[in-house]
């Protein structure tokens, strides 16, 4: 064949450019198409074909007619002939001049005169390919042939083993289906010659070419076996068969195959085989150890029990989906009674699955079963089995949540009402801590029915979650009501309003009265439970009017000394309000209503305690404190992330006026005793309140238009470099880094880039704004990375210039992180910053270069700040960009865990854990080094690093065993130390380690 390959093509390309025809290669092949010799006849055929595999979009009307009769005449020839005359019909069933009526005489030639599965693979695929070529463009001709063509096709296929070759076939055998072709008298025919590979039973041999996986076939041959309705009778009795086998593949294969079949069987198909299916499936989810075969049988069931609910039923027919569930009843119901039996959970989830098909069928088992359960929590005393009786009421409630019933008096669960609010009542009321959990999770689910609950149960409900709230000790318990009252407060606004919001507002003055007072603990944990309650049940628009008043007023009567209480009071009221603002996201108008009434709230309160006072007020100074100011900052960002914009620029033209011309008018209660300058003022205390403006306008949409920027954008820069107070120079650096990155592009955004630039240098030149000047470089130079401006490299080149400064050296290398790092509070994607996909991965392509020929020229000294900035680069990239380069960077790394500053090594270390399980290969071509490195480090005086260490010292054990054996006596000997360790976090990672160097080569290891 080889040797015909450079003429074909020379020959393909004449007759390409025009220089002969496809009959005049013919005539000029005439003496070896005629040979008395069979070789020399195939290699004269074999060079005809592969001309007309790339030249048969040339061919004309007649010369198809010739060559076809030509082809065909062939067909009868010596079996050294055959493939390459197969070739050559397999380009002629691909030519668009194919006159009707020759694809049927093709094909009858080749079932007539060819015994295809004594071909090669190859060659059998050849006629495979014919047919589907014919099947895909000659349709209707095919379909003349009538049963003629199914049934032959059937004797091509019978026998056929190639796994590449089935995948063609069974493609074959679903159009023949799908497209309706005539079977005739052939289906069992037909199902026979495909199902007898079924299950399908094949491994790809190693380092396979053509990929093909035993899930191809599997799927592929499902496709065929589910395709129709007239394979049942023969299919059903064979997935019975199967399902009762030992063997694991074949019950999941089967089950499978069952749950396809259903959504295109109907009853009549199913009717004589539900008895029996009914116990297979039973029997695997009762008796088998796999919980893959019982999720498949319980599959299997819902689509059965589906199948029969949907099937359209003439009216004289019988009704199969009753008696069907009546059996499924008759065999489940009884184990129900026995909470401590095996069969309990097994029963409950065959009785689960068939419910879950229909209304119809949801309807009938649960009016069976749950007056048996109910029955059954009164009969049984002891709270674990009351726990699963509930449990098994939770599953089939969950499952009426599926169907709607537009009629009241319709829904199943009507009659049950009183009866299961008084079982879960009792189940909340219980000394157990799990039932009661099982009782919450039922309650909301209760809750979840539409019209179910009368407003006198509704009362109840909200004395039992406020009880379990706040008297219950269990923080298990407390939690899942706080989630319950969130859920039931979006379905029942008034009942929480009336009966659950005045108890809350209750419970907070008297926490402030237990703070005022100075009061134990136990009281104050109360008062931060209520406090995470009012956030919890704010879950609708008309319930966030009654408590963000409430919770603002609470930090009012802080603010005016009227309570006794310290930042952490304050920090979990702006928790509270910020759980609040994250509720209203969802919706415009709670959003707008939050924002407008929260905002103005905490920027008065804050320019309140900015002011200067004649006698200094502890308690005002506390909403200045770093801590507070960053959770107001939390609140103030989430309630403006979602506005609209039309919204948002309403807010800004007040907020940015307020912090740059002192116009307070907008604010609650702004008899203010002198002037907010912030700008101007050299007080450091309403300077700080930087970081509010910072939250505000780093969280307006890119589209909101900034008043007064020019003179915003200038205040900022001149105060990020301010050394007095280094959180307010902060706050400025970020806020001016915050509306640069979202500045469009354009001679503004240039001018205030080169403010910066000068800003920085004339700073870094300057001793006493140093510190300042790097912090405006590094927030300047982050604003700019993430959007992929030109001028990120030169800044980026600055800060790598920076890391052999004696004095910014190490900040310089902590820069790094910040770079590669996602923040909270500005330039976040939350925020509306331009963040681009895959910076990091554009970052570190750009730069490590630099970094690592840095280290190599840099003094000793210098080194490890590089060393530093490499190693947070390296831990913050994704590990698929890391593996590729790991070979080259591999050195400096473990260089990187010798580096004293704890910092590094902690960043290393979490580098290297995720690559000792995804490159093991070449991790283990330094194990030598990375055993003792990591022992050494076992022992550092940081116990974030022991920990880091000990959970490399388990990772290493995912490398190749014959590289480890060697080093195991060392290792479990070493690890015995920390075994000791004084904190229990290392003592567990010890452990850990230490048990799998132990088990290194042990049989089944």
């Amino acid at each position: 064949m080889g040797q015909q390959e450079g003429p074909a093509d020379q020959v393909a390309a004449d007759v390409k450019s025009g220089s002969y025809t496809v009959l005049q290669v013919v005539e000029a092949l005439g003496s070896s198409l005629e040979s008395p010799e069979p070789r020399t006849r195939a290699r004269g055929i074999q060079l005809l074909s592969q001309v007309l595999l790339q030249c048969y979009s040339l061919l004309l009307e007649k010369e198809v007619v010739h060559l076809i009769l030509f082809y065909e005449n062939r067909l009868k020839d010596h079996h050294l002939v055959i493939p390459s005359v197969l070739q050559g019909l397999r380009a002629l069933s691909l030519c668009v001049a194919l006159p009707p009526g020759l694809a049927v005489s093709v094909l009858k030639a080749i079932f007539q005169e060819v015994h295809v599965q004594s071909l090669l693979q190859v060659d059998r695929h050849t006629v495979y390919s014919i047919i589907t070529n014919f099947m895909r463009t000659r349709e209707e001709e095919l379909k003349g042939l009538g049963a003629d063509f199914t049934f032959g096709f059937i004797q091509v296929m019978d026998g056929e083993k190639d796994p590449r070759n089935l995948l063609v076939a069974f493609r074959i055998v679903h159009d023949l289906i799908s497209r309706d072709y005539s079977l005739g008298p052939f289906v069992e025919e037909l199902f026979e010659v495909t199902s007898c590979y079924f299950p399908i039973d094949f491994t790809p041999p190693p380092n396979d070419p053509h990929g093909i996986q035993r899930e191809d076939l599997i799927l592929s041959l499902r496709a065929v076996l589910a395709s129709t309705p007239r394979f049942a009778e023969f299919l059903l009795p064979l997935l019975i068969e199967k399902v009762d086998s030992e063997i694991l593949s074949a019950k999941l294969d089967s089950l499978q195959t069952l749950n396809a079949c259903c959504a295109v069987y109907g009853q009549k198909e199913l009717k004589d085989f539900l008895p029996s299916l009914w116990a297979s499936i039973r029997r695997e989810v009762f008796q088998t150890a796999s919980e893959r075969v019982e999720t498949e049988g319980l599959a299997a069931l819902l689509s059965l029990t589906t199948c029969l609910s949907c099937s359209v039923l003439r009216a004289d027919a019988e009704d199969l989906l009753d008696s069907f569930l009546s059996n499924i009843l008759q065999d489940c119901r009884h184990h129900l009674c026995e909470p401590d039996m095996k069969l309990v959970w097994p029963s409950a989830k065959l009785l689960q699955a068939a419910a879950g098909a229909s209304a119809r069928a949801c309807d009938h088992i649960t009016s069976s079963v749950l007056p048996l359960l109910l029955d059954q929590f009164h009969k049984h005393s002891q709270s674990n089995q009351r726990r699963t009786i509930l449990e098994m009421i939770l599953g089939f409630l969950k499952l009426q949540q599926k169907w709607s019933y537009e009629d009241k008096d319709e829904r199943p669960l009507s009659g049950f009402k009183d009866q299961l609010c008084s079982l879960v009542f009792m189940a909340l009321t219980d000394p157990s801590i799990q039932l009661q959990l099982v009782g919450i999770r039922t309650l909301t689910v209760l809750g979840a029915q539409p019209g179910l609950l009368s407003s006198g149960d509704l009362e109840l409900v909200v004395g039992h979650l406020y009880r379990l709230s706040f008297l219950e000790e269990d923080s298990q318990n407390w939690l899942a009501a706080l989630e319950a009252s969130g859920a039931l407060a979006a379905l029942y606004p008034v009942a929480f309003s009336s009966h659950l919001i005045p108890k809350l507002a209750e419970e907070l003055h008297r926490g402030e009265s237990d703070l005022a007072r100075g009061d134990e603990p136990t009281k104050c944990s109360q008062h931060l439970r209520c406090l995470q309650a009012l956030s919890a049940v704010s879950a609708h628009p008309s319930i966030v009017k009654e408590t963000l008043p409430l919770l603002l007023q609470h930090l009012w009567q802080v603010n005016k000394g009227n309570v006794v209480a310290g930042s952490t009071e304050v920090i979990a009221i702006c928790q509270s309000l910020q759980q609040v603002a994250e509720k209203c996201q969802q919706d415009p108008e709670s959003c707008w209503y939050f924002h407008e009434t929260a905002v103005p709230c905490l920027l008065a309160l804050t320019v309140q305690a900015s002011m200067p006072e004649k006698e200094p007020s502890v308690l005002r100074k506390v909403l200045l404190e770093e801590e507070v100011l960053a959770a107001m900052v939390s609140v103030i960002g989430t309630a403006t992330t979602h506005l609209s914009p039309e919204l948002a620029a309403q807010s800004v033209t007040r907020i940015v006026p307020l912090f740059l011309d002192g116009n307070t008018s907008f604010l609650p209660e702004n008899s203010f005793p002198s002037r907010f300058q912030p700008f101007q003022d050299g007080s450091s205390g309403q300077r700080r309140l930087i970081a509010l403006l910072m939250a505000f306008v780093c969280s307006l949409p890119r589209n909101v238009e900034i008043p007064q920027l020019n003179q915003l954008m200038r205040e900022l820069l001149e105060l990020s470099c301010c050394h007095g107070c280094p959180f307010s120079s902060t706050a400025a650096a970020k806020c001016f880094a915050g509306l640069l990155n979202k500045h469009p592009a354009g001679h503004q955004l240039d001018e205030f880039l080169q403010l910066a630039v000068d800003t920085v240098e004339n700073g870094l030149g300057s001793k006493p704004s140093r510190s300042q000047a790097f912090t405006l470089l590094l927030w300047v130079t982050k604003a700019l990375v993430l959007r992929y401006h030109p001028l990120s490299s030169c800044l980026t080149a600055r800060l790598m210039g920076l890391l052999s400064d004696p004095e910014l050296g190490p900040a310089a290398a902590d820069g790094f992180s910040l770079l590669m790092s996602d923040c909270t509070d500005v330039l976040t994607r939350a925020g509306h910053a331009d963040v681009r996909i895959m910076f990091r991965q554009r970052f570190f392509t750009d730069n490590v270069p630099a970094l690592v020929q840095g280290f190599h020229t840099a003094p000793q000294d210098v080194k490890p700040n590089y060393l530093k900035g490499l190693s947070h680069v390296l831990n913050r990239l994704p590990k698929p960009v890391l593996l590729p380069e790991l070979p080259t960077l591999l050195s400096l790394l473990l260089e990187a865990l010798s580096c004293p500053d704890s910092v590094v090594q902690l960043s290393t270390l979490s580098c290297l854990q995720p690559l000792l399980l995804e490159a093991p290969q070449v991790m283990s071509l330094h194990v030598e080094t990375l055993v003792t490195k990591f022992l050494n480090l076992s022992s550092s005086p940081s116990m974030a690093v022991r920990i880091a260490a000990l959970q490399c010292m388990h990772a290493l054990t995912h490398l190749p065993t014959p590289v480890l054996l060697p080093y195991k006596p060392q290792v479990i000997r070493a690890l015995a130390k920390p075994l000791d360790d004084k904190k229990r976090l290392v003592r567990k990672e010890a452990v850990s380690a230490r048990g799998e160097w132990f088990l290194l080569g042990s049989p089944g290891s």
